[in-house]
Order: C-alpha cells, then structure tokens, then sequence
C-alpha cells in the first residue's frame, strides 16, 4: 500500500471531475498525478501492481470477486507534461465489478500537456465489467490539453462490458480508439457522450469483432460540435457469426462546428445481424421557443436541451 499524499485544491476538482471522489476511495485505488503515483491500495481480491518495465500498472481480479470496485485516476497540473501509460486488467471468471477511470489535465502554461492511456482488458468466462472513462480538461493556459486514450478488449465466452465514455469540456485535442474480440455469447454496450468547443478536435473510433455465436455490441454516441470544433465518429462491427451489432451516431452541430460520422458494417456470416444509424442536426427551433415560453432566454434554453441530449 501507497499512502496516499496530500493533494492541492486543482488536484482535488480534477479528482472530482473525473472519478467523481471527494477523498480517498474504498477498495482498490491507484491515484496518479504529473507522472507519480501518489496512493495506491490493493485488496484481497484485487491486486494492483506496477509493471516491471514502469510503464504502468497490472490490475488482476480474481475470479468471483463481487461488488468490488477499483479506481485509477490520472490528473495532470504540471504544464507542458507528456506521458504513455499501459494499464492491463485481468478479471477473473464470474467476476462482477465496476472499473472507474479517466484522466484531468488543468494546464495554465504555455505548453502543452498530453496524457496518452493504453488499457488492455482481459475478461474471462461470465465475468461483469462496468467500465467508466472520463476526460475533463480546464486552465487558463495557452498551451493544450491533449488526452489520446487506447482501449482494447477482450471478451471470453458469456461474458459482459458496459463502457461509458465521457469528454464534456476542455480538451483540445483527442484521438480515441477502442478495439474489442468478443468470443460466443459475449456482450459489449458503450455509450459516448462528447462536446467539443472553440477549435477543439475530436476522433473517435470503434473496430468491435463478433467473433462467436451469439456474440452482440451496441455502440452509442452522442455528440455536440459547438464553435469552431471538429469531430470524427468513425465505428466498424465485423460479423463473423451467428451475432447482432448496433452502432448509433446522434450529434448536434451548432455555430460553425463541423461532424463526420462514418460507418462501417463488414458480414462475414450469412447469419451476422448488422445495423448503423446517424443523425447530424441542428437544435429545432420550435425547442427553443417551447422553453423560452417557459421564461428562459435563448441560451438558456439552448444549454438546457444540450445538457439533457448529452445525459
């Protein structure tokens, strides 16, 4: 065990934004801040370690653990930082637990400061893994907040993942991939919510294989362009087998924002069931009267639909 050392009040809100602590959570942790783990605790059933090389951390969760969580934040206030973290998860079989992580970058200089996390999970036979992923970034600096996470996953026969990735404010600049193999009966469910503003840029990309019978994904997105910013929705399901996969892009795109979304659908098996749906649109004008009505000024209004599009 690391005890954990005391952090400043930006530290703190990071912490907050991102994992949604207020102090030192129950069960395993791994805290990072500027390059440094700064608290670390193990439990009986889930045990974290620092990889040999000091690239990162090995997190292995043995088999049946129930109603364990573990949280692996990262925040970074040290301007002009830039990092590679490869994080590795092994759960164990029937195992059912919720994984929270995520990455703070407050940067009031004039460098830029990038975290880039590689998270590989291995999860085993009936496993449960609640996955949650959030990207914040503040500061007053000119120098950007750069955030190019990497997930990949790897899914034994009826196991289970939901994944919720989160990007609401202040990052600059990201490229986000995901890749996943699902073996037969396995299921994978993500939900992405994205804002992007000013002349932020934004790429995110899904390869998901429904490699075994039985085997289902259901990729989501939600996103909305605002200013100046770009985003890349760019989601592929390869159907080898008797299996059913959902990608979905709703997006809305507002002042001089800009979006592509493209599919991707690959049927390898007469018996693969693929389907893509996108929507790219502005905010309806009836919405906006409809609560302006209400008493709510315009941008009022406009943030209370963007607020409950992006729930």
């Amino acid at each position: 065990m690391l005890k954990p050392k005391k952090m400043d009040e930006i530290q703190k809100r990071l912490l907050m934004e991102i994992a949604g602590l207020h102090e030192v959570p129950e069960g395993a942790y791994n805290i990072r801040s500027n390059g440094k783990a700064i608290g670390r605790s193990s439990t009986a059933n889930i045990d974290i370690e620092s990889k040999d090389d000091g690239t990162g951390l090995d997190i292995r969760i043995k088999p049946g653990t129930k109603k364990e969580s573990v949280h692996i934040p990262v925040v970074l206030t040290q301007s002009g930082l830039s990092e590679v973290v490869y994080n590795d998860f092994y759960v164990g079989e029937d195992a059912d637990v919720v994984i929270v992580a995520g990455c703070g970058i407050d940067n009031c200089g004039t460098a830029n400061s990038q975290h880039d996390g590689i998270h590989r999970f291995f999860v085993g036979k009936g496993a449960r893994v609640k996955y949650v992923e959030k990207h914040y970034g503040s500061g007053d600096g000119t120098g950007k907040r750069i955030l190019n996470p990497v997930t990949e996953v790897y899914m034994e026969e009826n196991s289970s993942m939901e994944m919720e990735m989160v990007q609401i404010k202040g990052v600059d600049d990201t490229d986000r991939m995901t890749k996943a193999e699902l073996a037969a009966g396995a299921a994978l469910v993500v939900r992405e919510r994205l804002m992007t503003h000013g002349e932020q840029r934004a790429i995110s990309a899904y390869v998901v294989d429904l490699n075994g019978d039985g085997s289902s994904a259901d990729v989501v997105s939600r996103s909305v362009a605002r200013d100046d910013s770009y985003q890349k929705f760019d989601a592929k399901l390869v159907g080898s087998a008797a299996c059913s996969g959902h990608t979905e892009c709703d997006s809305i795109i507002m002042d001089n924002g800009r979006i592509l979304a493209v599919p991707g659908l690959e049927a390898n098996s007469v018996d693969a069931a693929l389907v893509h749906e996108a929507a790219i649109g502005k905010i309806a004008g009836d919405q906006i009267i409809k609560l302006m009505t209400l008493g709510l000024s315009e941008a009022e209004a406009e943030e209370q639909i963007i607020n409950g599009f992006l729930k």
